[in-house]
């Protein structure tokens, strides 16, 4: 069950909600849902999620408000915008704000799961096309864990390797500092910052203020690649 692909459905209407989490879990998804985006964003906290099915008119902070919001902090999970708005040029509005795909309500639940695997398939094929990751004057082989600045290698210990690998596998995304801990352990997690701190001195110009692996306030560090 833990490997199947986890989606948040996000929608302020409970009929809804309900009905994509089941059609979801039917073939094969894990679903958690969530009724606005306040919601979503303390869920996103505690789990990695694959996709998101994002509403967009909800009351509070709307669909394109929170799109928007992910993108601003580095988060390229992909998002699929549903709307009951089927104008295009409300379609361009959500594209622009960073969602991946969109479909008009009402819709077919088939074409739904399509589009789902569409999106899922693409970023599966980006993530084992990037052997490496550049940063600035800085290349990361992935598999091999070598780091390079320039022609110049960079020493990493095989923790910084862990770390560097981890990041890249998700650049751009956050990535919760309990990933990044041994076993998930309250030591292991304050163990964490230390080693981020190194690294950032090995790859920062300043250090305190990193330009490319940064802190995302309440979901962890982020690897801003080129």
């Amino acid at each position: 069950m833990d490997d199947l692909p986890h989606i948040l459905v996000v929608d302020d209407d409970r009929r809804i909600r309900q009905l994509l989490q089941t059609y979801l879990l039917e073939n094969d998804f894990r679903v958690s849902v969530a009724a606005s985006a306040a919601e979503a964003r303390e869920k996103m906290r505690g789990f990695m999620f694959d996709l998101l099915v994002l509403d967009i008119m909800m009351p509070g902070e709307s669909g394109l408000e929170f799109t928007q919001s992910l993108r601003g902090d580095g988060n390229r999970v992909p998002v699929l915008m549903l709307s009951a708005l089927a104008d295009s040029s409300d379609r361009i509005a959500g594209l622009e704000k960073g969602s991946d795909d969109y479909l008009p309500k009402p819709f077919e639940p088939r074409e739904l799961l399509l589009r789902i695997r569409a999106l899922l398939r693409r970023q599966e094929v980006q993530g084992r096309s990037r052997a490496e990751v550049q940063f600035g004057p800085f290349v990361f082989h992935v598999q091999r864990g070598e780091l390079r600045k320039g022609s110049e290698p960079v020493r990493l210990t095989t923790r910084e390797k862990d770390f560097l690998r981890t990041l890249a596998a998700r650049a751009g995304s956050p990535v919760p500092r309990g990933e990044l801990a041994p076993e998930g352990s309250e030591e292991g997690a304050r163990s964490v910052d230390v080693q981020i701190n190194r690294l950032r001195q090995k790859i920062e110009d300043d250090p305190s203020n990193p330009v490319y692996l940064q802190t995302v306030r309440g979901a962890g560090y982020v690897l801003h690649v080129d």
